[in-house]
């Protein structure tokens, strides 16, 4: 298992600049990891970023920032193929950076909830797997794979529960899309998170640690035992990335709720997040 970091923890957008500061700090902390955001496509350098993840002996993913204009089912078509050209880009910037996981809400701004007909969630359902087959054959052909992830109902009405999110990666049926669950909005959604995860079974392939709050793992309520149990049940061994925001997130801090601090520094809550885990993992 890794244990990774997404910049936002501390930072946004993540420019070359950026990476180059927080790259040693990140592996410095003792992190295997480390997740970039890609707000905009035009805000790192994939070549440079790759040298540097590289240099710091880190794995590498890539997260989608899913704004008002990025939306995969948008009754509005223009609002859709800008949602599908931005994921392509993510893809390429994924691929050159040598990185696998794009991972995020990968079907709907973040923050947009509306009332649905069964028929008319029928219908925005048949569209986002039509519109998701697509972005996973482009993936594939880039050595990437879509890990897309529920989000709690306050900041989508699509896709907040693991099963809602196995129906949707079983009708893409391929193996550039998968899932990617986080312990935050599982706290809000589901039942139970072990359950969750052994539903989710070999299709989760990417996890986001985060407390009830968002801040460091194993400072809040989060069943983290039943988390343990799944993950060692499904036998995952994959990335396992703390993220966090501050509120410089501009890009969806309004939608995910960031208001205040979340630790003394966002040092500590890297620190103590990657400490509670390893203790927790191990």
């Amino acid at each position: 298992m890794q244990f990774g970091v997404n910049t936002w923890v501390w930072t946004s957008p993540l420019t070359t600049k950026e990476l180059e500061n927080l790259a040693p700090k990140v592996a410095g902390m003792g992190f295997d990891w480390i997740e970039i955001p890609l707000e905009g496509l035009d805000d790192l350098e994939p070549g440079r970023g790759r040298a540097i993840v590289r240099d710091f002996g880190l794995g590498v993913s890539t997260c989608a920032a899913m704004g008002p204009d990025r939306d995969l089912v948008h009754p509005d078509p223009a609002i859709q193929q800008n949602g599908m050209a931005y994921i392509r880009g993510c893809i390429d910037i994924t691929g050159r950076l040598g990185a696998t996981n794009l991972v995020g809400p990968i079907y709907s701004a973040v923050g947009r909830t509306w009332q649905a007909t069964p028929d008319e969630r029928a219908r925005d359902i048949d569209l986002l797997v039509k519109n998701l087959r697509t972005l996973a054959k482009y993936a594939g052909d880039h050595g990437v794979v879509i890990c897309i992830e529920p989000l709690n109902r306050f900041e989508t009405s699509l896709i907040n529960l693991a099963a809602q999110a196995i129906e949707v990666v079983d009708r893409v049926d391929h193996p550039s899309c998968r899932i990617m669950l986080d312990t935050f909005h599982m706290n809000v959604e589901e039942k139970s998170l072990g359950n969750a995860i052994r539903a989710a079974g070999p299709r989760l392939h990417h996890v986001h640690a985060c407390e009830n709050d968002r801040g460091a793992p194993g400072s809040g309520n989060v069943t983290w035992q039943d988390m343990k149990q799944g993950l060692t049940d499904i036998g995952y061994d994959g990335p396992v990335v703390i993220e966090s925001f501050t509120a410089k997130v501009k890009s969806i801090a309004r939608a995910a709720a960031i208001w205040r601090a979340l630790a003394p520094t966002q040092d500590d809550l890297a620190q103590d997040g990657l400490r509670f885990l390893r203790g927790l993992l191990r």
